[in-house]
């Protein structure tokens, strides 16, 4: 057998640059690193050396790189991913988040954090957590309920088996998510005799499980006998590819499709058979055709609180729930007739099966009336005064082509962007399974990466924005253009809302309510524009829209700041749904008690099997 010695870490580079995706492409675009004593004279010699053979680039946080490097996988639809390193200690443990983002989005990413030294010699090393009853125990293993793949390498040789262990998992539809390969720095400097086949070019196929015929007959029978079926869309259609096969299998059978935040999108908002978003956030057409429903037909979706109302949403008598995913954990939640299955290959299976069934027509006036509702409030304000989100997100649509692409991640302007935005087909890029808030400018990055040709909008607020910005900096390093919505309403406005409407007293959230001897007055145009970008305050609503067609000329991030009201919402009105937030069930104020009795009332109409 032919060997070729080289470090652990040359291997690894070698190996990672050698997996291709059906395309032709390294399946790993590249390596997001920051450089410490855990992994720059190992895993940075290596990197080096490969140059563009596996390029790696500098970010400014280990966490908001990752967070680019998952909005990158997901704009993707997790056919090609990147990979982050990271040294030990604060540099590793920044991650974990990130990880869990990834683990609860089911979004493949490689984690490769430093790690102490397996031979334990210089022990304890800097950064280096010591456990008084476990001589085992890393910082890493934070990484382990996080990742749907862990490994620590504490032998070279251990790589011929666990790399191809972390591939499987990251191509695999059903358990994909981030895996970790914890990498000792010492053995990251080790050398080995390697099998030269081992870093032979591997393709690696997504595959596409075909569905239980037993299983299939019982879901198109149900399909059938339904009087009022409606289609549930999640981010599965998307991951699968099923855009096209969904538009046909609606519309051929006249089945009303309701969106996920993960799936909007899937459909353009114009396609007739899109009733818009379903749940908290939701649409009254799409709402109304959940609570009347007999059967809900779940396509990729994990059935989240907000697209369920906490399951108070699915009220009509006997309905029945099918679910239609590639894992059977999420296919079999909550009493649902479970169809393992690739999306696009069950859609075809049950489009053949159903021949030329066709539901009732789904009220197409409901439909008309809700988007007219959408257009009223994102008008431009009449009256003097600070705009709301639903205003400023009308500004951005007017402003913007079919090209564009709307993302965010947390506070009120997720809900407000699911319930108003109207994209084209791929115009919707949302992180909400883990809501986390820092990752827009990281994820607007990863995502302008993925899709260099779409005009990409970040929408942020100033709480978020506070909370990891720098990776705007890379991105004037790179001229990585897109374009970020900075709304300051001067504090956390949406859990500021939250509070007061769960009985609380505005307390902590808006900067006015905080135990500060001084309201600040940040100034985030300054601020964007030291890191180098393109940055200027909105006075207006008008002046917004001139603003947004302005940065499409640019090739480098322009960040527009635009004043708004904390205290307005984006209107759900009835529109919305119940959402389980507990209330205390003691308290002292008037207010307090009335909350708990609409959460009373609301918790009443759960429910979370037939």
């Amino acid at each position: 057998m032919s060997t070729v010695r080289l470090t652990a870490a040359q291997a690894m580079v070698k190996w990672l640059s050698a997996q291709m995706t059906e395309e032709g492409e390294r399946f790993v675009d590249g390596v997001w690193a920051i450089f410490g004593h855990g992994n720059v004279a190992g895993l940075g010699e290596a990197l080096q050396k490969a140059g563009n053979s596996l390029p790696t680039w500098r970010g400014q946080n280990e966490q908001t790189m990752a967070h680019a490097a998952i909005a990158y996988t997901k704009a993707m639809k997790r056919r090609r991913i990147q990979a982050v390193s990271s040294s030990i200690g604060p540099g590793a443990t920044n991650m974990v988040t990130a990880a869990a983002l990834a683990h609860v989005n089911r979004l493949p990413v490689l984690l490769i954090p430093g790690d102490v030294f397996a031979n334990r010699r210089p022990d304890p090393v800097l950064q280096q957590v010591e456990d008084f009853d476990d001589g085992t125990v890393s910082a890493n293993d934070c990484f382990r309920p996080v990742s749907r793949y862990f490994d620590r390498i504490t032998r070279p040789e251990q790589l011929l088996t666990a790399l191809p262990r972390a591939f499987r998992v990251m191509t695999d539809p059903a358990s994909c998510g981030p895996v970790t390969l914890s990498f000792c720095q010492d053995v990251q400097a080790e050398a080995y005799d390697w099998p030269e086949d081992f870093f032979e070019p591997k393709v690696w196929r997504i595959r596409r499980p075909e569905p239980d015929r037993h299983d299939l007959e019982e879901v198109a029978n149900l399909i059938r006998a339904a009087k009022t079926p409606v289609i549930v869309a999640g981010g599965g259609v998307i991951y699968s590819h099923a855009e096209q096969e969904l538009a046909d299998f609606a519309t051929r059978h006249g089945i009303p499709v309701i969106e996920t935040q993960a799936g909007k999108s899937a459909l353009a908002q114009s396609h007739p058979m899109n009733f818009g978003a379903a749940g908290v956030d939701g649409s009254a057409a799409a709402n109304a055709l959940a609570r009347k429903a007999d059967l809900i037909i779940g396509v990729g979706t994990r059935f989240q609180d907000f697209t369920t109302g906490s399951w108070s949403l699915f009220e009509a008598k006997g309905r029945r729930l099918v679910s239609i995913n590639v894992q059977p954990y999420d296919a079999d939640k909550h009493g649902a007739i479970g169809l393992v299955a690739d999306a696009r290959v069950a859609l075809v299976a049950l489009g053949e099966k159903l021949s030329n069934y066709r539901a009732p027509e789904p009220d197409a006036a409901s439909r008309s009336a809700w988007l007219s509702a959408v257009d009223r409030h994102c008008e431009a304000p009449s009256q003097p005064g600070l705009p709301n989100d639903a205003q400023v997100i009308g500004a951005v649509q007017r402003a913007t082509g079919e090209d564009a692409i709307a993302m965010c991640a947390a506070g009120t302007m997720p809900g407000a962007l699911k319930l108003l935005w109207q994209p084209s087909q791929g115009g919707y890029h949302m992180e909400y399974g883990f809501s986390c808030m820092g990752y827009e400018i990281a994820g607007a990055l990863g995502l302008k990466l993925a899709r260099p040709e779409r005009d990409v909008i970040c929408f942020v607020g100033d709480g978020s924005y506070m909370m990891a910005n720098s990776e705007l900096a890379t991105a004037v390093m790179r001229k990585v253009p897109f374009t970020v919505v900075l709304t300051d309403n001067r504090g956390y406005g949406c859990i500021n809302r939250l509070q007061q409407g769960t009985g609380g007293e505005a307390f902590n959230n808006l900067y006015k309510d905080c135990n500060v001897e001084q309201q600040p007055e940040i100034d985030f145009v300054a601020h964007a524009g030291s890191m180098g970008a393109v940055a200027v305050k909105a006075k207006d609503i008008a002046d917004l829209e001139a603003q947004l067609v302005a940065a499409r000329r640019r090739n480098i991030p322009t960040v527009i700041v635009i004043d708004t009201d904390p205290t307005d919402g984006p209107g759900f009105g009835d529109a919305g749904h119940w959402w389980d937030v507990a209330v205390p069930e003691v308290g002292t104020t008037d207010k307090l008690k009335q909350a708990y009795a609409r959460y009373l009332e609301g918790a009443a109409k759960q429910r979370t099997v037939n």
